[in-house]
């Protein structure tokens, strides 16, 4: 198959589908949601699996999620660790589990420099190596330091996975389903987080259980791996390249249409060049042959999209999801489940009541609208948060409130700030700075994760749950008070209104 490179030293032609680009207004901006190509026909079985592969990309974030949960209670078992070095400090607990989000932060460094020279398809790839590294090296570690290393390996895969998955997806879905099939991601997240909870379940009864939990993602790993191989690059990525002198047009435009063949169905033909001509009719509005630097990024339109994307996932996990997610067994624990067993099997009610509420939020998102979700999801998160101090606190007798507020907030933040957060982030930017805006945004998203899940334990002994999860809920007004005054609805709306009248 072929890869997904381009020739740089074939000049970029002046003219291509019969336009030159001085006789068209660069005030118009590229269609990239479909709308102006009602007619577009695809095969909905060749459009799954461009989906799927991706997808398993969050599958595997939300399954390192899931399973942390129950490897950390496995891992410092002094009976069932199976190893020597089970005695570990709150510190180097926050290291086992906060090392994949450090690893996050490089990944999203990493993919703000290569992403677009790499294309999606590689950068996927690659984030599938980087996992099945990351997995097999955290299973097999002999040693605390090794294992750091394995956790943040794999981090650095959740990273690249997390930046190219949802470009890949949008890039390369068809108009009519492409906002469902971004949402779905999140799904496939949350199912993610189920399956490592029920695989902390089965294995936290047994000897070095934790090394089960870790290595159980490998497979899946290596099925991301081949089914990426497999996929043909973003033809959407290709035409870029080609417009701003990457490659040869006329060849470069072949492979897209053999691409978007592929993509939509082989029996699509007919309508896929039509579709490659109407990509590059409206690239040739925008000013896509210009690079983007690093401090366009904070001028204009794109900083206002930033500090609205960028807000919104940092006060997503400022509010205490990394700690309520990656210390959900252990909370449960406290809580009055003193088994490790019947805490994780605790944790995978909360996966269950995490699928069925994002379920609920992509059926009503489009109808109820950004805003009144989140407004609602995050004052209810702000409740259960002070539900969590007040039991620490006052009703440490009641372990039944601990696990209601828990509940609740569980099912706020997926009604909420877990699938809106993203999908915000993906409609937000403008096009031209799509690729690098994402990547600023998923920056401050695991920069602010990494903290709060870093902190947590520390905190936790200074100050006591209690004022910890009041603090959450300070902040989780403050949030509030963001998105009343800051945070824009964009039910409705295409891609270009919402950089029209919004930025």
């Amino acid at each position: 198959m072929a890869l997904e490179t381009s020739d740089p030293e074939q000049p970029k032609p002046s003219v291509f589908a019969g336009v030159t680009a001085g006789e068209i207004d660069s005030s118009r901006e590229p269609l990239i949601d479909g709308g102006g190509s009602p007619s577009e026909s695809y095969s909905v079985k060749a459009a799954i699996l461009p989906f799927f592969f991706p997808a398993l990309g969050g599958l595997l974030y939300g399954y390192d999620i899931g399973a942390t949960s129950g490897a950390t209670i496995s891992l410092e078992s002094s009976e069932l660790s199976g190893t020597t070095w089970y005695d570990l400090s709150s510190v180097e607990i926050g290291l086992v589990v906060s090392g994949s989000l450090y690893g996050a932060l490089i990944g999203s460094i990493l993919a703000f420099t290569v992403a677009d020279f790499l294309g999606r398809r590689r950068e996927l790839i690659l984030s599938s190596l980087l996992y099945l590294v990351g997995a097999v090296l955290t299973a097999l570690a002999p040693n605390f330091p090794i294992m750091v290393i394995g956790r943040f390996v794999f981090g650095i895969g959740i990273g690249l996975a997390m930046h190219a998955a949802p470009m890949y997806i949008a890039e390369t879905a068809p108009s009519q389903i492409r906002g469902r099939l971004i949402s779905l991601k999140e799904f496939f997240i949350v199912f993610g987080m189920l399956f490592g909870y029920i695989s902390g379940s089965l294995y936290v009864g047994l000897v070095s259980g934790w090394r089960y939990m870790y290595v159980t993602s490998a497979p899946i790993c290596v099925i991301m791996g081949i089914g990426m191989w497999w996929l043909p690059p973003s033809p959407r990525w290709l035409l870029l390249c080609a417009i701003q002198g990457k490659g040869g047009m006329l060849d470069t435009k072949e492979f897209a249409i053999l691409c978007l063949c592929r993509l939509r169905g082989q029996n699509q033909h007919n309508s896929v060049s039509e579709q490659v001509d109407s990509i590059l009719d409206e690239l040739s509005y925008s000013d896509q042959d210009k690079a983007v630097t690093f401090r366009d990024i904070f001028k204009g339109k794109c900083l206002k999209a930033l500090i609205i994307g960028a807000g919104l996932v940092f006060f997503q996990q400022v509010t205490g999801q990394p700690s309520v997610l990656y210390y959900a067994a252990t909370i449960l624990q406290s809580a009055g489940f003193s088994a490790a067993a019947d805490a994780t099997r605790v944790s995978i009610l909360l996966g269950l009541l995490k699928l069925i509420m994002t379920g609920v939020a992509v059926l009503v998102v489009d109808r109820l609208g950004r805003r009144p979700l989140l407004i609602g999801g995050v004052s209810g998160i702000a409740i259960s948060l002070f539900l969590l101090s007040s039991y620490y606190t006052l009703l440490n007798h009641s372990p039944l409130v601990a696990v209601i507020a828990l509940l609740l907030y569980v099912g706020c933040y997926q009604l909420s700030f877990g699938p809106i957060g993203w999908l915000m982030i993906s409609e937000i930017f403008p096009l031209r700075f799509r690729g690098r805006g994402l990547s600023v945004a998923v920056l401050v998203n695991f920069a602010s994760n990494a903290l709060v899940t870093f902190a947590f334990s520390p905190l936790e002994a200074l100050v006591g749950t209690g004022v910890l999860f009041a603090g959450f809920g300070v902040i989780a007004i403050a949030s509030l008070l963001f998105i009343f005054f800051v945070v824009p609805e964009t039910k409705g709306l295409t891609l270009e209104e919402i950089e029209a009248k919004i930025l």
